[in-house]
C-alpha cells in the first residue's frame, strides 16, 4: 500500500481488525520512510454482471433504468418507492449471487415480471404487455385470466 502523505511504497501493517458485521477490514498502517500513520478498509466487491440485450450488445447494469421500468408500471398505482426500492434490490442481490460475469436482459426481465406480481397484478400486466410484446387481444386475456385466477397449490 502506498503512504497517502510520502508516497512510499513500504508501509506495514499495525492492526487489523473486522467490523461487526464481518464485511469490512480496518487496517492500521505505518509508512517506514515518513513513520505517519494512516487507516485503509477491505471490503469484498461482488459486482452485478453485464447485461446482454437482445441485440447482443452488452452494456453495464444500470439500477436507475431498472428503477424506472418499475415505476413505470406502478404509474398511479398505490405502490409506495420503499417497496420498489426493496423490489429493486432483491433483482439486483440475486444477479449478483448469480456470480456470472454476464446475464441476458430476458433473466432481469423476468426477475421484474415476478416482482410486479407480487407488488401489484395491474402493474404486472402492464409490464407483460409491453415485454412479452403480445401480438393480439388473446394473449393479453391469457396474462390477465392468469392474475385473475392464479393455479391452485396441489393438495389444497
Amino acid at each position: 500500500m502506498r503512504c497517502p502523505f510520502c508516497g512510499a511504497d513500504d508501509t506495514t501493517v499495525a492492526d487489523t481488525r473486522i467490523n461487526d458485521d464481518g464485511d469490512l477490514v480496518r487496517r492500521r498502517r505505518r509508512c517506514l520512510s515518513c513513520d505517519k500513520r494512516f487507516t485503509t478498509f477491505e471490503r469484498a466487491e461482488v459486482r452485478v454482471p453485464q447485461v446482454i440485450k437482445k441485440n447482443g450488445s452488452r452494456v453495464e447494469f444500470d439500477r436507475e433504468k431498472l428503477t424506472a421500468s418499475f415505476r413505470l408500471a406502478l404509474r398511479k398505482r398505490p405502490i409506495g418507492s420503499q417497496a420498489v426500492d426493496a423490489a429493486v434490490g432483491r433483482i439486483e442481490e440475486a444477479l449478483r449471487a448469480l456470480g456470472e460475469r454476464e446475464v441476458a436482459s430476458e433473466v432481469i426481465g423476468e426477475m421484474v415480471m415476478r416482482e410486479l406480481q407480487k407488488l401489484d397484478k395491474i402493474a404486472y400486466v402492464r409490464f407483460a404487455s409491453v415485454y412479452r410484446n403480445f401480438e393480439d387481444v388473446d394473449e393479453f386475456s391469457q396474462v390477465v385470466r392468469e392474475v385473475s385466477h392464479p393455479p391452485q397449490a396441489l393438495g389444497h
